[in-house]
């Protein structure tokens, strides 16, 4: 189930907002004490995350759980850079769990959010790896503001009653970013022109569905050394 963007926060009394982290969707599914976690695409990373793997062998039933990878840096705050390897040892690792999927071979996905996040609070172990992700009814504008002070990427905004949507992208879960930002892909580079070297500008684009979107190019901020650079790893 994936969130919409929308551009400012609201208040509504049936709906429920959480804390919007900076890290890479994970699902860990629990069956007879054994755990894999899997990508949002569906990719087996239980091997790079063995210490997580580890801390959800206590959770107290089987279970299929959904939740979000982060790394606390010494700010306090998760940042998606410090989940690459080379920066693992600055940060502590958190799975931050917010939904239950199935629980005991039952399926939950009908039942209302609310409904769903009890359930799931109820099965996990207490561990300093995993860590349930709170909300707050109603007052979304007021808990946008908190997310600003304490700098974080943004919040969530929940339906309250809303089903889990499997593998789609859905109005009833809404992100809201304390900063607008656009994560893309480089898609490749033009030709330099006149006295520039290396290349001129980088092709850009974005995922949307099962294709990509050209959206524009941009060439400008590169030091010599990073035209360099790019053009030696690419």
């Amino acid at each position: 189930m994936l969130a919409t963007l929308t551009d400012s926060p609201f208040d509504d009394p049936n709906w429920v907002f959480e804390d919007k982290f900076d890290g890479f969707r994970m699902v860990a599914e629990i069956r007879g004490g054994r755990v894999s976690l899997y990508s949002r695409n569906g990719k087996i990373i239980s091997h790079s995350y063995v210490e997580v793997a580890k801390a959800l062998e206590g959770v107290k039933a089987d279970a299929v759980i959904d939740g979000e990878l982060v790394a606390i840096g010494k700010d306090g705050v998760s940042h998606f850079q410090l989940l690459q390897n080379a920066l693992r040892h600055e940060a502590k690792l958190l799975y931050c769990v917010f939904d239950l999927m199935f629980v005991d071979g039952e399926d939950l996905r009908a039942l209302p959010l609310i409904e769903r996040k009890k359930r799931l609070k109820a099965i996990l172990p207490r561990h300093k790896l995993i860590a349930f992700s709170s909300h707050r009814k109603g007052k979304g504008t007021k808990f946008f503001a908190e997310a600003e002070l304490r700098h974080l990427e943004g919040i969530m905004a929940k339906r309250a009653d809303s089903p889990y949507a499997s593998g789609r992208r859905t109005a009833d879960w809404l992100k809201v970013k304390t900063a607008q930002r656009q994560e893309v892909v480089i898609a490749g580079f033009t030709a330099p022109r006149r006295t520039r070297p290396f290349f001129g500008a980088l092709v850009l684009a974005v995922r949307e569905d099962d294709a990509w979107r050209y959206i524009g190019h941009v060439g400008t901020g590169f030091s010599h050394q990073a035209l360099e650079g790019f053009t030696a790893n690419s």
